[in-house]
């Protein structure tokens, strides 16, 4: 792998000392990738616009979004704009959306770096859209990095390095005073309404927690202040004239989304109650209108219309008692074939209906339309396979795929045929027109003399989810 320098001398136009300063950087960016729980990198700029990437760095206690090196690489401006437009206005570029050399999705935060005149190069902050928002905290790291990372900041060739992170970063001197502020801690401070300066204070006068065992300790603490939300962390330093460094990460926005999200998730289990009860309780005047009911045709009729509300009612059941918009497949399945059994309980037949379910998660609206998709399928092998047998057995089959899952109804009823049985019949128009307009997939019918196997798959998640 060629080094920095031979890079940027290859590739790009950059003098002696510009190579000199983009080299020093590279040696702090392992600490800041194991800080950021993310990919840092430093790209410098090609004469087509395009940029090169000249160094990186990978966490060490979480994945990296990369498989091998990119070191080499181009960084295309239609792929990375967040590196393009730093080069281009030389302003920091906040949470954009990139495609990697490896074809993979993340966010990136960029940062300038300057010779005093130019731009020479971007420092870069990477990480995959699903850890981006997932909303874990880079504060679970062990105490050796953060004590590297405060070695690193405290040096003078990483003095730059303080500025380039998220969090508030305090030094305190052995006398107890502040000796350094990042900027980040300065505008925080500022919110909570102190209007001094940080430099000079007593840490005493402005620390938000007490250490339990003193600011020289390491120790990690949740604060509270008002409405505001802090991890604190201190971390001992071994030099002659610094006491510890101070790291405070806001929690302020996760903490309010979490309440947010709580309040969301109960009003969302409430509508599913409601939905529930409601469906129910059509279920239930149907239920007794077939009592009074003497037409069998009629009584038929309504019994078919139960069912199916009862199906969705199902889904709806489990998304109030989870609060959370997936459901486990297995769960609704099985209470789909509970409210088929029961329906049936008069029925002459003594028919059986097993299930062999691999178990997964997926959205309420897949789930909602598998259920009415299988309740149809259960109540057509029902009342239609079994005519003149004594019992019967009826299989739920359900095999999980990478992208794609099927579910098997299958009977050992006495068959029918595929081509031509009940083509106007309502249950399978609103089988077939389910599995193609919601489920996007397909169907399989296979009957005979030993019974009949219908098959469907369907996408494991919600189209609009997928193409996040």
């Amino acid at each position: 792998m060629m080094t920095i320098r031979e890079l940027c001398e290859k590739h790009t136009s950059l003098t002696s000392a510009d190579i000199e300063k983009i080299e020093n950087m590279a040696r702090t960016i392992p600490y800041l990738a194991n800080l950021e729980d993310a990919d840092i990198f430093i790209d410098c700029l090609l004469p087509s616009g395009d940029a090169i990437v000249v160094a990186e760095a990978n966490p060490k206690d979480s994945p990296s979004s990369y498989e091998k090196s990119v070191v080499g690489m181009i960084a295309y401006q239609q792929n990375e704009p967040a590196v393009a437009r730093t080069f281009k206005v030389g302003v920091a570029t906040k949470h954009m959306k990139a495609l990697t050399q490896e074809n993979t999705r993340v966010i990136q935060s960029v940062e300038p770096i300057s010779n005093g005149t130019e731009i020479i190069g971007v420092l870069i902050r990477e990480k995959r859209i699903e850890e981006q928002y997932s909303g874990q905290s880079a504060l679970h790291l062990s105490h050796e990095n953060y004590e590297s990372m405060a070695q690193a900041i405290t040096s003078k060739k990483g003095s730059w390095l303080a500025e380039c992170i998220d969090e508030a970063l305090l030094i305190i001197d052995r006398k107890g005073l502040v000796c350094s502020a990042n900027d980040v801690a300065c505008r925080l401070y500022r919110r909570l309404g102190y209007v001094g300066e940080l430099i000079g204070q007593r840490y005493e006068n402005v620390q938000l927690v007490v250490p339990q065992y003193g600011i020289s300790d390491e120790a990690v603490t949740e604060a509270s202040v008002g409405k505001n939300y802090f991890i604190i962390r201190h971390v001992k330093l071994e030099t002659a004239d610094l006491s510890c460094a101070v790291i405070i990460r806001d929690e302020t926005a996760e903490k309010q989304r979490e309440q947010e999200l709580v309040l969301k998730s109960v009003a969302i289990q409430e509508m599913h109650h409601r939905v529930k009860n409601n469906l129910q309780t059509i279920a239930s005047l149907l239920r007794l209108q077939i009592r009074r009911s003497e037409n069998p045709e009629t009584i038929q009729v309504l019994r078919e219309t139960m069912s199916r509300i009862l199906s969705i009612s199902a889904t709806h059941e489990l998304l109030a008692r989870n609060g959370v918009d997936q459901v486990k497949i297995g769960e609704v399945l099985r209470q789909i074939r509970s409210n088929v059994l029961q329906s049936f309980e008069h029925s002459e037949v003594d028919i059986e209906i097993s299930m062999e379910s691999g178990d997964f998660e997926t959205d309420s609206e897949i789930a909602a339309s598998v259920a009415m998709v299988v309740n149809e399928l259960l109540q057509n092998s029902m009342k239609y396979a079994f005519e003149g047998k004594e019992k019967g057995l009826i299989e739920i089959l359900v095999k999980k795929g990478e992208l794609y899952s099927n579910i098997t109804v299958r009977d050992d009823g006495i068959g029918f045929d595929a081509d031509i049985s009940r083509p106007n019949h309502l249950g399978w128009g609103i089988v077939r027109s389910l599995i193609k307009d919601k489920l996007h997939g397909t169907i399989h019918v296979e009957s005979g003399e030993q019974g009949s196997v219908v098959t469907f798959d369907f996408l494991n998640q919600n189209v609009d989810t997928l193409e996040l």
